[in-house]
């Protein structure tokens, strides 16, 4: 199994988790990070670093949720590794408790 980045991560983009992750498995993105599947071994130290609590294990997710496994493979192919933390985007906590975010999401 892997942990999977949802919609709560777009444009919040908090990066603590990138710190603690012992295989490099984040990719950032434009106004979102993804976990790569193929890299992440299921060890959750990323979880409890998420101040919006957008990384979940992938069998945990709501039916609503699965649509972000296949988007967090896609994307992750694409973007860029981050394994250092930097700060969130000034407006992070403007976003945090926002819903339907996906149609935000930057490619």
């Amino acid at each position: 199994m892997t942990h999977v980045v949802t919609e709560s991560c777009i444009k919040c983009k908090y990066t603590d988790c990138v710190d603690v992750c012992p295989v490099d498995c984040f990719h950032e993105g434009p106004n979102m990070l993804v976990i790569d599947p193929d890299e992440c071994i299921d060890c959750a130290v990323c979880i409890p670093e998420c101040p919006v609590n957008a990384i979940v294990p992938e069998e945990d997710l709501s039916e609503e949720q699965k649509k972000f496994t296949p988007l967090n493979a896609e994307l992750a192919k694409i973007w860029p590794v981050i394994t250092d933390a930097k700060p969130g985007p000034e407006d992070a906590d403007q976003w945090k408790d926002v819903k339907d975010k996906l149609k935000l999401l930057e490619r």
